[in-house]
């Protein structure tokens, strides 16, 4: 995925009520952004932190900046939450993706019970769900999700293992917006609940995947998959 046009350079000042940042531009203009990010964001709001930000044309929007990636231990990570459906369907167009080459066409933002699942894939000889989870949280080379607790995840979550009870297909796949990883696992420290329910649905044989990008203020691209341990907690 290629940025549209040239990144804003900043430094971060201060992010609060979730969805705002108060951010300095290389020029010393001070801007308030849009944080499309609802997670905690820990690890990547500390004020000092280099960032870039995208600029709207569209004369409707309250602000036409967009906070698009922080600089943290040394690399880009990608916070905007919007991105992971984008940036999954143009893999599995590349066939990029093994687990989805068998099929060949997909739908986005399907209804399934009470939820509305991110991708649909069809083609193939049972269909494929796939709800994807945006991964900014990175300790020692771990990944893990989420950064805050998840009420909202753990649906998806259970939805999933439902699908599966029923005899269909499904999957999760975390997309992880940096590329500073060597394995992912639940963070079961701040949302056991979502751990558990995660390890239920492997059981249950829910697909549970992760595959890493590199984040550059110039394009966001596949970089690999990555390992995933489900070990119990302790």
């Amino acid at each position: 995925m290629k940025f549209q046009a040239p990144l804003l350079e900043g430094i971060l000042v201060e992010r609060y009520k979730r969805f705002l940042a108060d951010i300095r531009l290389s020029s010393g203009e001070m801007v308030t952004a849009h944080c499309p990010n609802s997670g905690s964001m820990m690890g990547l709001k500390d004020t000092g932190n280099s960032v870039r930000l995208s600029v709207s044309t569209n004369p409707k929007r309250k602000l036409k900046y967009t906070w698009e990636m922080v600089k943290s231990d040394g690399v880009w990570v990608g916070i905007n939450t919007n991105y992971p459906t984008r940036l999954v369907a143009e893999s599995f167009q590349l066939g990029q993706i093994p687990e989805f080459v068998p099929y060949q066409s997909l739908r986005r933002e399907v209804t399934s019970g009470n939820s509305r699942l991110d991708l649909y894939f069809t083609g193939a000889h049972r269909a494929l769900w796939v709800e994807l989870k945006n991964v900014t949280l990175v300790s020692r080379g771990i990944a893990q999700f989420p950064d805050a607790a998840t009420t909202r995840g753990q649906k998806h979550v259970r939805e999933l293992t439902e699908l599966c009870r029923r005899g269909e297909r499904a999957a999760i796949l975390f997309v992880i917006q940096r590329e500073d990883v060597e394995c992912f696992t639940p963070a079961d420290a701040i949302d056991p609940e979502f751990g558990r329910l995660l390890r239920k649905a492997a059981q249950q044989g829910v697909s549970i995947l992760a595959y890493s990008w590199i984040v550059t203020p110039e394009a966001i691209r596949l970089l690999r998959k990555v390992p995933v341990d489900l070990s119990e907690p302790g």
